[in-house]
């Protein structure tokens, strides 16, 4: 069964190497059947409150994107030790206001990338917490903290050789994930 997938990923810069791994596990053979819509967090206001009565369209394109899906992959760099505040942003767009949480009960997947021995550990985590908090279900194996090697994507921005199984089995996992709690 195909499913709609968000990617939501945790970095607006030009280049940024989580987009471009996340762009790669797209074309994998295990997403052959599915579609992968990246969601587009770079315009979103920041978050207030007093906000919540007259969404921005903007943040009504990205709610409008999670409750269509049927899971979704978060990709986050990490900065100071934690998720990126445009990520953050985006989750509690997407949570509020409150009663009309647009990522309850969406299957959830995370990795990162970065030039760290150890990813994104750290950034992974404190995304993890946040996520539980919304009533995601979220895959907890494998978890791909990746750093970033010449090898890890080709030229042509297909996962690497080296990679390939691992990343591939990361979202088979994932969108069986997806699949268990579409059955539900």
């Amino acid at each position: 069964m195909p499913f709609k997938i968000a990617v939501v990923v945790g970095s607006i810069r030009a280049g940024s190497t989580n987009r471009k791994v996340a762009e790669a596990l797209t074309r994998l053979d295990a997403a052959r059947d599915h579609t992968f819509t990246f969601a587009d967090i770079s315009g979103l206001p920041l978050y207030t409150e007093e906000d919540d009565e007259a969404q921005a369209p903007e943040v009504k394109a990205l709610k409008a994107l999670i409750a269509q899906s049927d899971g979704v992959i978060f990709a986050t760099p990490e900065y100071n030790r934690s998720m990126p505040g445009v990520l953050k942003n985006a989750i509690d767009h997407g949570s509020r206001p409150y009663g009309e949480n647009s990522w309850l009960g969406k299957p959830a997947a995370v990795f990162g990338v970065s030039p760290s021995a150890i990813g994104t550990a750290m950034a992974q985590q404190h995304l993890r917490n946040v996520i539980a908090c919304l009533g995601m279900p979220t895959l907890t194996q494998p978890e791909v903290f990746l750093q970033w090697k010449d090898d890890l994507l080709t030229e042509e921005g297909t996962v690497g050789e080296g990679s390939a199984d691992f990343l591939g089995g990361f979202l088979e996992k994932f969108l069986d994930l997806v699949a268990l709690h579409a059955k539900a």
